[in-house]
């Protein structure tokens, strides 16, 4: 057999009975996904944004499933690496508004109207994700109806614990005096403050060396909700920054609901105990 110039020295060519790169990762079907309904040049950028950005939640939603058992079984060490690869994926996902902001409202308006109803509001990863991550609401699932396994998989973490629940969960079985009615609160309910957890969280804070690894989870949980709201900030300026104050696609009131979402706070006691402290 002899080699073919400037491949290295052992380089296999010969696929007709082995998988390839392409195979493997399914490239023919990934990059026929990209199907623009106008003939505007710039909504192949709006198409690969958003389905790149959904690539990095489905990873995050795959790294947080993981993280929440390992804090079921008290293994917080394996968690913190989960952890640690989400908060790289969040990075992924707000540097792409990088990109997106290269379009301007005269490139927008080029392909706006063949979007129809469609809206990234409508997400079910995005929504699954905020679901596990605490920020919860019932009026959530409407949107998926139509879609029956999709309705029941929110509806399902709608009615699961959050991230944040497990995290305090865990203070509970480590000695920490949490409230019964919040550890058996209503999960279909967004996070609300707790005195129990602010006190337990407070106790980890002012005796670091004997919580360690407590004080390393709120704090990677801080990063956690920080990335989050630097994704909503980007998302909120980059929008306003395309179409100004106009409705969303999907009929959402747009800028000023984005804005109202940005103050979500998914770790209240974690804000609130700086001041206390």
């Amino acid at each position: 057999m002899t080699e073919t110039p400037g491949l290295p020295e052992g380089t296999h060519t010969d696929f007709k009975k082995e998988m390839t790169y392409g195979d493997y990762l399914g490239l023919d079907k990934l990059l026929s996904a990209q199907k623009p309904l106008t003939k505007s040049h710039d909504e192949m950028l709006f198409i690969i944004q958003h389905q790149a950005s959904e690539l990095w939640i489905k990873l995050m939603l795959h790294e947080l499933d993981a993280a929440m058992a390992a804090l079921r079984a008290g293994h917080l060490s394996p968690a913190f690496k989960l952890l640690s690869r989400v908060k790289r994926a969040q990075t992924q996902i707000i540097q792409a508004w990088d990109v997106l902001t290269t379009m301007t409202p005269a490139d927008y308006l080029t392909f706006r109207d063949g979007l129809g109803h469609s809206s990234g509001f409508q997400s079910f990863q995005y929504r699954l994700l905020e679901f596990k991550l605490g920020n919860k609401n019932a009026a959530m699932l409407a949107p998926h109806a139509d879609r029956p396994e999709v309705h029941a998989l929110l509806d399902a973490a709608l009615k699961a614990p959050s991230l944040y629940d497990e995290a305090v969960r865990l203070l509970s079985k480590r000695g920490f005096k949490i409230d019964p009615k919040r550890l058996e609160r209503d999960f279909t309910r967004p996070t609300e403050p707790d005195a129990s957890v602010q006190e337990a969280w407070l106790a980890v804070y002012r005796d670091t060396k004997a919580h360690w690894d407590l004080y390393e989870l709120a704090e990677d949980f801080l990063d956690l909700e920080d990335g989050f709201g630097q994704w909503r900030y980007r998302h909120v300026t980059t929008v306003q920054r395309i179409i100004g104050m106009k409705r969303g696609t999907g009929g959402t009131p747009g800028v000023p609901y984005l804005r109202k979402v940005v103050e979500t706070r998914l770790f209240p006691e974690l804000w609130d105990l700086r001041t206390a402290l």
